[in-house]
């Protein structure tokens, strides 16, 4: 992997990762719809603190399982808290969630851990999985690194979500590419976890992704290319907003806790 960017450039700076949205509150159906007719799995990956749980929570239609534990004095010399050090716990196994798309497609979300110590997980985390979404936090590229090279490893086709905090540096597009070594058809989106719109966005740049690259090469998820990308993106106002809502758009300031609309590149 190149190493990270050494100057600023172009790009709006979003909201930290601190709450989550409302989806997650538990109030959808426990069983899957009739309708279901492709479950996909998904692993949320990235480095420590990046904020797969948050994303997790903002987007789930089921209450969200997490595996949380409060951050001790005993993990000072090995969870590295620059950039988030208001955190207090961390996931030592997995969270997981479900969302389901219009199109009959169900994705079971799981997050890994971020620390090189739950390393030994990641194969079983991982197996099964259709492919990766990657939370990266621009101030601290170099923390993804790892993860990045564990997903390649493992084969899954990945799209990169960019989760923006406020005092993050900008950067171009070509800089942010080059120093995280992606492919040029690797998707690569701006996201606020927090925000239920814009963490589905960045979800279903990845389903998009997967649909088209299995449609290719006659993949596993082959017969959900028969749903267009048309259908998979029309679900994200009627599962983001509540009936009768006007979709959320734009840029909203930090007050409000939510986040930029994301733009794809």
């Amino acid at each position: 992997m190149a190493s990270a960017p050494s100057s600023s450039s172009t790009s709006g700076t979003g909201t930290s990762t601190s709450t989550s949205g409302t989806i997650g509150a538990g109030v959808g159906e426990l069983h899957l719809p009739d309708t279901t007719r492709q479950l996909v799995k998904i692993l949320v990956a990235g480095p420590f603190g990046v904020g797969k749980t948050t994303l997790i929570d903002s987007v789930s239609e089921i209450r969200p399982l997490h595996t949380e534990e409060h951050l001790t004095e005993a993990s000072v010399s090995v969870d590295d808290l620059a950039g988030v050090r208001d955190k207090t716990t961390t996931t030592v196994a997995i969270d997981f969630g479900r969302i389901s798309l219009d199109a009959g497609i169900v994705l079971y979300l799981f997050g890994t851990p971020g620390q090189e110590r739950f390393r030994s997980l990641w194969a079983d985390i991982a197996h099964g999985a259709l492919g990766a979404l990657v939370l990266i936090d621009t101030r601290r590229i170099d923390d993804s690194f790892d993860v990045l090279g564990l997903v390649e490893e493992s084969g899954l086709p990945y799209a990169v979500a960019l989760n923006t905090f406020p005092d993050a540096r900008s950067y171009t597009e070509e800089q942010l590419r080059g120093s995280l070594d992606l492919e040029p058809d690797t998707p690569m989106v701006v996201c606020d976890a927090r925000d239920t719109n814009s963490s589905i966005d960045a979800l279903l740049a990845l389903v998009e992704y997967l649909i088209t690259a299995n449609a290719a090469h006659g993949g596993p998820a082959a017969a959900a290319a028969s749903a267009s990308a048309d259908d998979v993106a029309a679900s994200a106002d009627d599962l983001a907003a509540p009936a009768g809502a006007e979709p959320a758009t734009g840029a909203a300031g930090p007050a409000d806790g939510t986040g930029p609309t994301p733009e794809t590149w």
